[in-house]
């Protein structure tokens, strides 16, 4: 059976004048349609019934209407056409009908009083507005009167009359005193509804001469005020002294004191009263009493309760308000005074009378030629209204005649309509409180059926829910409407769908298979027409894991989960709620993808968290309680690792993918921040876990991609702070279908291992990677630029295939694609491999070097051809060595360095040359088998350069006006010597320097006495050596003068000397002083600015390796000794070598090194012997007995507090000594007061030390020390000082 029911079209912003009612057409909303129907006219706006203007502004009287055609406007006034022409103060709007009177030019608004109504007429009919009543405000003056003070008692009741002018509308009153402040009200003083003002009982308090009644006329904006009012109190102690001052002492006369009353009602007088009020308004009923103290209002009615909601009290409950009322409100209302000494009341009678309100107001008819139709137009009121029907603004009465209508009382009966029935009809309901007027037209059209829908509109609903087709449509007479599914299906009928009256199709209940094209036909007499709708069914969302109820301790974090499942053509948007409301805005609320977490947990987070999912068709939601504790007085918290997940679930399983979910377990005070997520592969690597994917700590499910033939097992780990969790049980097995191989092997290469073959070598798939039995390699490869076909060979599961019988050194494009038994993987990219490489053939030509300075030459080549390379360019190697050095002629075991320049470079950079010496080259190719012959060798020399420092600088035989220097010549003079330069100054006593005198000294000289110095001066002493080139570094020193010819005693570190490499320097010195010293040694990069970095040295050893240097940088360095302030050496500079590229030769590894050695340490033992057996023979050496005999305590510089040495200072080039600072350069001790010193075994010792520090060093008989390559030590070669070296 096919159900029928009514259904309310969409509602427009415009307000229309066609409405459905039974048995007649219903007119869409269609503003297009509107627009071509013919229609009757509708008043759509008008002003007021009772219209009050302000006099001294234009009066505007409103009346719009709309019709088809549009309608014309015409007035009346008082009863009579109003000609608005023969009025120059009144206008009519453009395409309106609303009047403009224009007052402000000359008019008067009182000349304009009257009743004004409004008519709108086209073909169709006419429709009238209401009687509109014009009045002008009015806010007259208050009549002038005497107001005499008033003088009343202290207690009694006082009532201020305001009586203010009658005004139109009524003013609103208020009193203010003469600041024009309100006066304060209360239970004792208050306003009446009247506006006069009453005491219940007065106060001395009250007394003054300011009560003002003001008045405002809101509609002109003024305020008007009555004359002042005066009160006095008087108190009764003041009244009674008055008295007795003017009575004889006989009088027995006295006031009496202030005496309580009971309540008496001040307003309304009388027992009872009685009220009218109109229904709908705002009842008002008022109650004041005087009395002492004061009273306080009570309000009943009698036979009833007051309406609840409806009732207020205002005024300190002294007035009762009743909003809405009606009928029911009649009755009596009793209000009850009381105070201590008894009551006071009064009964209000009430009757709510009623103007006329619509129970049925008329509604527009459309209908077809030949329809039936009715107008109802029924209204109540009290008392009863009385109806009457007006047609096109006339009495119906005294209309123009016509036969197809009917006046029953309150309803006009049609039959047989024609398009001539066509009108506007008016009822009036009206009683002595008031009328009300409709109008209703009735429009008979003849149209063809149209439909409103827009063609091919879609409709998308949510599987299981109701689904609602529109099929908007009009016509006249009324079409038939008929529904099909599909461009050819049958009509539908049935109970599986709901016909509506507005030709809306409903699907109660819509499933998959409603979705698809429907058909909305329409017809009726005057034709037929059609329109097509598509349906489309979405999945619903859910949500498949909600929130739940957590009980979580204060300052914890808690998560709660919402995971949703929805129609993948549905965006959702997931919103959380706080108890019905929004989250706090508080950084302590993360709301993730499907999980909110509150970090944090505080006693206000307490509450229900919902949960609510949206998408543009449906809504879910779904909340859980929070409950907050306090954490329990327990022993520290023990943060361990979490437990192991559980409850693992496959679900949504594809074949390429499936989703995992799990419950964590117990994270164990520490927050879980991760899930690690490992599977099984039970067919290819059973027992084998392999890494899969990681998810934050607050998700639970992933959704993982699967390869093709594996047998899946999952299993997680939680991981936190402390650690990771045991893994959770493995989840069940899923095996994914076999397929070809979508990937082929990675990282194919073509290398020939021989000058004949090509290895062809990839990476295999792994076991996953197969996807499926049977796997396999196709190998495909053909000589490259040549018209070759592929050769191919299908192997088993390796990884490498060799081709023999290759041309050395050709490219080949090789391929190699996977394949099992399903077919093959996609076919694969190519790449480009060799055969095998061989020697090349050729040394480069045309070597030529140019010398760019003394450590710097440039070499060039001819490349060779690519072809003799036979295999892969990999550079040029030079090879370069020093045959000699051009300024000794001594010959040098050769160091063989090698240079390395890659790709297709023809020139190269040799750096690290030695000054003045002479080298050779040569230049090899290189390829991926080695090494090509070298070409000629290719001789160079490097010009001079500037030399080194001196290897020493020592001062010695200091007397009163001389001291002799001697110095050892540059360990690497890089040319022939010219000269040394000698430049000294002397530092007086404030640490100032002196005149710079400069000598010049022949090179061949190595030693200077110089004369005529000042006795008891220090001097400080530059010295250098010069070449051709210009001068090399200077050696400083420093030296005092004597005051006698006994020599002081004072601890000196000297003639510190480096041998640097390219990343570390030997250090040694010669120090003479107290024994048991801890040296340190302190460096910097020459020129900086930057702290000077300190290393101490292990022991009382004289020399120190500085490792981890820059190579090619200049260095400072200087000795300190611990414990002695300012006791440290002058600087030395030296520069560390550069940094050599491809050096491939060990001195370690070299015979004459090893041989070396080994004659080193057979002369240190054999002079170690010799040593000790002169030692036993001489017994003990007194020397620190006859130093300390002859030292001279004035001269000794020894602290006057505690007797430690005084300051040394080892100043920088050109800075003064410190204060006090009187130590001699020299401390050797003179031959004459030490016969039995071990200067006698010898003073130099000519030697150098090795990277790590050893001392490798030989000694030698000489008196003095000679020159020698490498580093040098000057320190005496006591048997102890030896064996103190030589570790």
């Amino acid at each position: 059976m096919m159900k029928k029911m009514s259904m309310p079209t969409s509602k427009t912003s415009l307000v229309l004048f066609l409405c459905q009612i039974i048995s007649a057409l219903d007119v869409p909303l269609d503003s297009k349609l509107l627009e071509e129907l013919s229609q009757p006219p509708t008043i759509t706006q008008q002003s007021p019934k009772d219209y009050i203007v302000d006099p001294r502004e234009n009066i505007v009287i409103q009346c719009e209407a709309k019709g088809k055609p549009p309608p014309s406007f015409s007035w009346t006034r008082n009863g009579t056409h109003f000609d608005i022409d023969k009025d120059a103060q009144v206008t009519m709007k453009p395409n309106s009908g609303t009047l403009v009177i224009n007052i402000m030019n000359g008019g008067k608004a009182e000349a304009y009083e009257g009743v004004y109504q409004c008519t709108a007429r086209n073909e169709r009919g006419a429709a009238i507005s209401n009687n509109i009543v014009i009045r002008p405000s009015r806010s007259p003056l208050w009549t002038k009167e005497k107001l005499e003070p008033n003088h009343v008692r202290e207690g009694d009741s006082l009532v201020l009359h305001c009586r203010p002018p009658v005004g139109l509308p009524p003013p609103i009153i208020f009193w203010m005193d003469n600041a024009f402040q309100r006066l304060p009200q209360s239970e004792r003083v208050s306003q009446g509804l009247n506006g006069d003002l009453y005491f219940s009982n007065v106060q001395p308090e009250d007394t003054r001469e300011d009560y003002i009644c003001y008045a405002r006329f809101n509609h002109t904006q003024t305020i008007q005020q009555k004359q002042p009012i005066s009160v006095k109190v008087f108190s009764m102690d003041s009244l009674n002294d008055t008295i007795a001052a003017n009575l004889s002492d006989t009088d027995i006369y006295g006031a009496k004191p202030v005496t309580e009353r009971q309540p008496v009602l001040l307003t309304p007088t009388g027992s009872t009263s009685t009220k009218v009020e109109l229904r709908g308004n705002v009842l008002l009923l008022e109650c004041i009493a005087a009395g002492l103290p004061t009273p306080v209002i009570r309000w009943i009615k009698e036979g009833g309760e007051l309406p609840a909601n409806r009732t207020f009290f205002e005024n300190f409950r002294k007035t009762l308000k009743i909003i809405d009322v009606s009928e029911a409100d009649s009755g009596n209302y009793k209000c009850i005074a009381r105070n201590t000494l008894g009551s006071a009341h009064h009964v209000i009678s009430v009757t709510v009378k009623a103007a006329p309100y619509w129970i049925t107001a008329p509604r527009n008819l459309v209908l077809s030629p030949g329809e039936d139709g009715t107008l109802i137009c029924r209204a109540n009121g009290n008392p009863k209204p009385s109806i009457s029907w007006l047609a096109n603004g006339v009495p119906i009465a005294i209309a123009p005649e016509d036969p197809s209508r009917k006046v029953d009382g309150d309803t006009i009966i049609f039959s047989h309509v024609q398009e001539r029935s066509s009108a506007v009809y008016q009822c009036n309901a009206s009683n002595e409180y008031g009328y009300l007027l409709s109008n209703a037209f009735v429009n008979v059209l003849a149209e063809p059926p149209r439909i409103l829908t827009p063609a091919n509109k879609l409709y998308q609903v949510i599987a299981d829910s109701p689904a609602l087709l529109d099929c908007a449509y009009f016509g006249s007479p009324k079409p038939e409407i008929e529904w099909f599914k599909g461009v050819k299906g049958s009509i539908l009928r049935g109970n599986e769908y709901v016909f509506h009256d507005n030709g809306t199709l409903e699907i109660p209940v819509a499933q998959k298979n409603s979705a698809g094209t429907y058909t909305c036909v329409a017809r009726n007499e005057l034709g037929k027409i059609q329109n097509e709708v598509q349906l489309e069914i979405k999945d619903p969302t859910m949500i498949i894991k909600q929130p739940e109820y957590k009980v979580i301790q204060r300052y914890g974090q808690v998560s709660f989960e919402c995971i949703i499942k929805h129609d993948s053509t549905l965006l959702p948007t997931v919103t959380w709620l706080k108890d019905n409301d929004e989250l706090p805005d508080d950084d302590r609320f993360l709301v993730g993808k499907d999980n909110l977490t509150i970090m944090n947990v505080t006693d206000k987070d307490d509450g229900t968290y919902t949960c609510i999912v949206n998408t543009t068709l449906d809504s879910v939601s779904a909340s859980a309680v929070l409950t907050v504790v306090a954490a329990p007085p327990t022993p520290a918290i023990i943060y361990a690792r979490p437990n192991p997940p559980f409850d693992l679930e496959l679900t949504g399983q594809l074949e390429r993918s499936i989703d995992l979910s799990w419950i964590p377990g117990d994270e164990n005070n520490s927050p879980i921040t991760n899930f690690v997520i490992e599977y099984e592969d039970a067919l290819h690597e059973p027992g084998v876990w392999h890494y899969q994917t990681e998810v934050p700590g607050t998700q639970t499910t992933v959704h993982l991609k699967l390869s093709p033939y594996v047998n899946y097992s999952f299993r997680v780990i939680a991981v936190n702070k402390i650690g990771r969790s045991q893994p959770s049980e493995p989840s069940e097995q899923y095996l994914t279908k076999s397929a070809s191989p979508d990937e082929n092997p990675a990282n194919v290469q073509g290398i020939g291992s021989e000058p004949d073959n090509l290895v062809i070598t990839w990476e295999p798939l792994k076991g996953f990677q197969s996807n499926g039995p049977g796997l396999q390699y196709k190998v495909s490869w053909r000589q490259k630029d040549v018209d070759d076909e592929w050769t191919s060979v299908i192997v088993a599961n390796v990884s490498k295939y060799i081709v023999s019988g290759t041309p050395t050194f050709v490219p080949y494009e090789i391929k190699v694609q996977a394949l099992n038994d399903l077919g093959y993987a996609p076919e694969p990219s190519e790449v480009i491999g060799h055969s095998g490489e061989d020697l090349p053939m050729v040394a480069p030509g045309n070597v030529q070097v140019h010398v760019i300075n003394s450590t710097l030459a440039k070499v060039h080549w001819d490349p060779v051809p690519l072809k003799t390379v036979r295999g892969h360019l990999q550079g040029y190697k030079v090879y370069y060595w020093k045959v000699q050095s051009l300024s000794r002629r001594s010959r040098r075991h050769v160091e063989q360095k090698i240079l390395t320049f890659r790709g297709n470079k023809t020139f190269g950079m040799l750096p690290g040359l030695e000054p003045y010496s002479s080298y050779k080259l040569n230049v090899r190719v290189v390829n991926g088998k080695g090494e090509g012959p070298a070409s000629p060798d290719k001789v160079f020399r490097t010009p001079e350069g500037v030399p080194s420092s001196p290897s020493f600088l020592k001062i010695t035989n200091p007397t009163l006006d001389s001291l002799t220097l001697e110095w050892g010549s540059p360990t690497h003079p890089n040319g022939v010597l010219t000269s040394y330069t000698l430049k000294f100054q002397p530092i007086n006593n404030t640490h100032e320097l002196g005149p710079l005198v400069e000598i010049r000294i022949p090179a061949n000289e190595s030693s200077l006495i110089l004369k005529n110095l000042n006795y008891s001066t220090r001097y400080k002493f530059y010295f250098n050596a010069q070449t051709s080139v210009g001068s090399g570094s200077q050696i400083t020193e420093e030296a005092v003068t004597i005051m006698d010819e006994v020599q002081p005693l004072y601890p000196r570190i000297r003639n510190v000397t480096t041998a640097a490499a390219e990343t570390y320097a030997n250090i040694s010195w010669e120090y003479e002083g107290p024994d048991h010293v801890n040296f340190y040694v302190e460096y910097g990069v020459a020129g900086s600015k930057e702290d000077w970095k300190k290393e101490i040295v292990n022991g009382s050893r004289s020399f120190f390796v500085l490792k981890g240097l820059t190579p090619g940088t200049a260095y400072k360095v200087r000795v300190g000794a611990e414990g002695l302030s300012g006791f440290r050496s002058s600087e030395d500079v030296f520069e560390t070598g550069p940094a050599m590229a491809s050096r491939q030769v060990d001195i370690a590894t070299q015979g004459w090194f090893i041989g070396l050695m080994c004659a080193v340490a057979l002369l240190i033992l054999i002079l170690l012997i010799v040593c000790f057996i002169r030692r036993n023979k001489g017994g003990k050496y007194p020397v620190k007995e006859k130093e300390d005999a002859h030292a001279d305590p004035e001269i000794q510089p020894m602290k006057e507090d505690d007797g430690t040495f005084g300051e040394y200072s080892d100043a920088e080039d050109h800075k003064p000594l410190k204060k006090g600072s009187r130590t001699p350069s020299d401390r050797t001790v003179k031959k004459e007061d030490s016969d039995d010193s071990l200067v006698d075994y010898g003073e130099g010792v000519n030697g150098q030390f090795n990277e790590d520090g050893s001392f490798i060093g030989q000694y030698s008989g000489k008196k003095e020390k000679e020159p020698a390559e490498g580093n040098e030590s000057s320190e005496a070669p006591s048997p102890v000082n030896a064996m103190n070296s030589f570790v």
